[in-house]
């Protein structure tokens, strides 16, 4: 069935199946990966902390749920990409760091994410792409994101 005229002119409803269809192929691509997006996502915002995060923080940051961040943490560590463990700076704390092998997925699964991404926006000119990339930065930035794209979560 074809998109109702009506929703195809809805911010929501396009943000939504673009958002949808996309996050499906990056489903596809990281598969043999052993990731979901969402995993992916924790993987690159622990490689680019400052400071190493705890689960907590993660789930801050990428506004995950509590129970969602435990079973990607659980995942990650299945896989051999993440460990627990306790801060080297305060020993009260505990954080979660990648593994070797994290590092390696994380790189590897950071290329087939960056084509999904070319691919997904291939019908659009360069110009058009980054614009459309570079607004919806904007909106997240005007309406609360903030550092790491920590930012007032939706209920």
């Amino acid at each position: 069935m074809k998109d109702a005229p009506l929703l195809s002119q809805r911010l929501g409803y396009l943000l939504k199946q673009a958002q949808g269809r996309l996050s499906a192929e990056l489903g596809e691509a990281l598969a043999p990966f052993r990731l979901h997006p969402r995993e992916l996502a924790v993987l690159a915002v622990i490689h680019e902390s400052a400071e190493q995060p705890s689960q907590m923080e993660l789930a801050e940051w990428i506004c995950l749920d509590r129970t969602s961040m435990v079973g990607a943490i659980d995942s990650l560590e299945r896989n051999g990409y993440v460990e627990r463990r306790r801060s080297d700076l305060d020993r009260r704390r505990n954080v979660i760091t990648l593994t070797p092998e994290g590092e390696r997925c994380l790189a590897e699964a950071e290329r087939a994410r960056e084509r999904v991404e070319r691919s997904f926006l291939a019908p659009l000119d360069p110009q058009a792409a980054a614009a459309l990339v570079d607004a919806l930065a904007t909106l997240l930035d005007t309406h609360g994101a903030g550092p790491m794209g920590h930012r007032n979560c939706p209920s």
